[in-house]
């Protein structure tokens, strides 16, 4: 009787040119590669079920959609709206963290949800990622919030004077400081005024200087002070600079500073106060071109500044690189140092390295 040998399969399997484990091995990697893992989850989307998969992913999703589209909307009991505005930028952390999450949970249902935070994020922030910068400029203004604790306040006013601004604007000058840095800036910078706790210095005359009331003292106490004690813990000030194009109203101020308490919240009284003060004061001004120069405790989007920044324009969200972080120095996560212009055109702005101060300063060349 004759025996047939038959052919195994799996030795088939194997490939004829003995490749199969390759092919495996292969297969198996592939299958554990981003691609893939989007492969099966669009597959899985085609069926009704899966749509169930991931809903806490989804509905976060869509609480953060929410947040950065309605963020006016947020009570701001204990400054919780100011608190969430001030880091808003940061909420888009969030989103390729969900989004690596609903890949590996495969849900379709979380991935159609990030359209919304992608969509808000994008709207209110994209425009401020490419550099916006243009030749030119008139004239470059800077502002620098000096800092009260400074070790080295002559080695600041040497990096200032080396920054090529032809208006520099200081506050949270201490008085132990400020002759250091009237003596340090002199020659750069001819014409300067100081009042209180605020400093202008410029290349160009300044007159009509004086400072100005923004409701730094509260209730009847504060009214009887004397203007001379006032004076020394003043905030703000105004001054017209001679340009070769005209006068130029420059502002410089320094808004109440904000405080996270445990039990208190975001504590935002003085600022906001100051903030209100601030807007009067710039709202009955005449002149025609105006900047603001000024750590206003408080990013551009912050609703307590409203009254400050909706008649002017921001100078790093016209022409700046990115977001401008200024504070705190080591490692900054809001932009609360300000220029504010109206009346001219920002066409530069840009962040200085840092000096002996808890703040970064801030540039911006201005055309007209």
């Amino acid at each position: 009787m004759t025996q047939v040998r038959t052919a195994d399969p799996a030795a088939a399997g194997a490939g004829r040119d003995g490749s199969g484990a390759a092919d495996a091995d292969g297969a198996a990697a592939g299958a554990r590669g981003p691609r893939a893992v989007l492969r099966r989850t669009l597959r899985a989307a085609s069926r009704p079920r899966t749509w169930r998969r991931g809903p806490v992913l989804a509905a976060l999703a869509l609480l953060l959609g929410l947040v950065l589209s309605l963020h006016p909307w947020i009570t701001d009991a204990g400054g919780l709206g100011s608190l969430v505005e001030t880091f808003l930028p940061w909420c888009g952390l969030l989103v390729p963290v969900l989004l690596l999450l609903a890949l590996r949970r495969r849900s379709p249902s979380a991935l159609l949800a990030l359209l919304l935070p992608v969509t808000a994020w994008l709207g209110q922030f994209g425009g401020l990622l490419p550099d916006k910068a243009q030749a030119g400029g008139d004239l470059t203004v800077v502002q620098h919030n000096v800092g009260e604790a400074n070790p080295d306040p002559a080695g600041t006013a040497r990096e200032l004077a080396g920054s090529g601004a032809d208006v520099l604007a200081l506050v949270e000058l201490a008085a132990k400081a400020r002759g250091t840095y009237e003596k340090e800036l002199a020659r750069a910078y001819p014409y300067h005024s100081v009042r209180g706790t605020v400093g202008v210095w410029s290349r160009l005359p300044l007159s009509d200087t004086r400072a100005v009331d923004i409701a730094m003292d509260a209730g009847p106490l504060g009214d009887r002070k004397p203007a001379a004690e006032k004076l020394a813990y003043n905030r703000a000030l105004r001054t017209t600079v001679a340009t070769d194009r005209g006068p130029l109203t420059v502002y410089v101020a320094h808004l109440g500073s904000v405080r996270l308490m445990p039990r208190g919240g975001f504590r935002t009284d003085s600022r906001d106060r100051n903030a209100r003060a601030l807007a009067e004061a710039l709202a009955a001004e005449k002149g025609e071109r105006l900047v603001l120069l000024g750590d206003l405790n408080g990013t551009v989007d912050d609703r307590a500044l409203e009254g400050v920044t909706s008649g002017l324009t921001s100078a790093q969200e016209e022409a700046g690189d990115g977001f401008g972080f200024t504070w705190p120095a080591a490692f900054p996560v809001a932009r609360i140092d300000q220029v504010l212009v109206r009346g001219v055109r920002p066409v530069g702005s840009w962040v200085l390295p840092a000096t002996g101060s808890d703040h970064l300063p801030v540039a911006a060349r201005l055309d007209w």
